[in-house]
């Protein structure tokens, strides 16, 4: 890809003409040009804003060596959640439908005993458990 394209295509995601010039090493103007050419408004300062609650939860999550999903300042009195266009959701909710497609039944927990974690693959919803219960018993 030659960098004019490539340009344009950060353009086009949303990048600022500064961290493109950063990151593909070309003068700072040369994005603000081509913005200008194509008829691209000006990028906003700050952060770019998440385009869906699953983009958010995966830029409010840290993972670990270890194989789990972390949520950074985590207090399990006050829970996890976080609000996109209005609504606030659960994380571990959000973990569960990322993982299974669909809502979950009654609460969300975390299956692999890790607090704080919200690894798609490590929460459980009610159905789930109930399972495991009933397949393992009291061991579960």
């Amino acid at each position: 890809m030659n960098r004019n394209a490539a340009i344009e295509e950060l353009l086009r995601a949303g990048w600022s003409d500064k961290a493109i010039a950063r990151h593909l090493h070309v003068h700072r103007n040369r994005p603000r040009d081509m913005r200008r050419t194509l008829g691209l408004p000006t990028h906003k300062g700050g952060p770019t804003p998440a385009a869906s609650i699953e983009d958010l939860f995966w830029r409010r999550t840290q993972p670990t060596d270890d194989g789990h999903l972390l949520i950074p300042n985590y207090d399990p009195h006050r829970g996890a959640t976080i609000r996109h266009n209005e609504r606030r959701q659960s994380m571990h909710r959000i973990a569960f439908r990322i993982a299974h497609r669909r809502e979950p039944e009654g609460r969300v927990a975390t299956g692999c005993g890790v607090a704080g974690c919200v690894h798609p693959d490590h929460v459980e919803d009610r159905t789930m458990r109930d399972t495991y219960q009933a397949i393992f018993g009291a061991a579960a």
